[in-house]
């Protein structure tokens, strides 16, 4: 059996024997572990803590200049989670960079959606202007249809006096539509005071209308019989004055003399200070007496 050297034993038997004790008070420490409390970091153990690794500063120094330098070998579970930070600080990145273009398209995106709606707020704007259009055209036509259609002869009433108040009505605010209902009038009640007023009230419309011409047959044919109704005498006055219109100032001057006979004396102050005043401007001959 191989011998080793007394020295060499002795040394073995030190270093055995140590490694004994170190485990034996391993041993001992590991058993008599309790939970400590957790570390208060005042002020006096930070500075301690400040000296201990300047102390270890200065050791690590002086062996890297004794030529004994220090390896520190990392963790290999430090170097798995290093390349797994590494791996999410990529990810990040690209969901960084995925985030900027979702936000160029949102951006994008909302432009276009402002750009459609004031486009459709254009068209709408367009398209009720087109309808009101239609309509007011719609309108028109239906209107000229009406306007061009043959005089009705039939009462919408059934009544002379209830159709004509409408016709006057009518006429008050369309001129046009009232003109036919008074026309409407005389159709349907012929030979009745109703058509010779309505009548009397065309010709009023031809007058407003500038057609003398066809106001003086209208009050002719009101005032066929000379009738005695309140609005006669006016009547005459007015026919009187589409006459001279039309360039028929001796027949104008006969009307003012038949309203000198027929209606002067129930006429109003108003009335025959007209009469006058036309007779004068007409330059109509003198009334003879009687």
């Amino acid at each position: 059996m191989l011998k080793l050297p007394s020295a060499l034993r002795s040394k073995n038997a030190l270093v055995t024997a140590l490694g004994v004790v170190l485990i034996a008070g391993t041993t001992t420490v590991v058993a008599q572990t309790t939970p400590m409390e957790p570390i208060q970091w005042d002020k006096r153990r930070l500075d301690q803590l400040d000296r201990n690794v300047r102390r270890l500063e200065r050791a690590l120094t002086q062996r890297n200049a004794a030529g004994q330098p220090v390896i520190v070998e990392p963790d290999p579970e430090v170097v798995a989670l290093t390349g797994r930070v590494a791996i999410m600080d990529r990810r990040l990145n690209d969901l960084e960079a995925t985030l900027q273009r979702v936000n160029s398209d949102l951006e994008r995106l909302t432009f276009q959606l402002d750009e459609t709606t004031r486009d459709k707020a254009a068209l709408e704007g367009r398209l009720r202007t087109a309808e009101t259009r239609l309509r007011d055209m719609a309108a028109a036509a239906e209107r000229e249809a009406a306007l061009n259609a043959p005089i009705s002869s039939t009462s919408p009433t059934g009544d002379p006096a209830r159709d004509l108040a409408a016709a006057v009505r009518l006429a008050a605010s369309d001129p046009a539509m009232g003109d036919r209902a008074l026309q409407t009038v005389t159709l349907a009640w012929p030979d009745t005071p109703q058509a010779r007023e309505a009548n009397a009230r065309l010709g009023d419309l031809r007058v407003s209308a500038g057609d003398h011409a066809g106001a003086v047959a209208f009050y002719a044919a009101a005032l066929e019989g000379w009738p005695t109704t309140p609005w006669a005498g006016a009547t005459v006055l007015e026919l009187a004055s589409a006459l001279n219109a039309t360039d028929r100032k001796t027949q104008a001057c006969t009307a003012l003399g038949e309203f000198d006979r027929r209606y002067a004396a129930a006429a109003s102050g108003s009335a025959r200070t007209r009469a006058g005043e036309l007779r004068t401007r007409f330059a109509c001959p003198a009334r003879r007496a009687g």
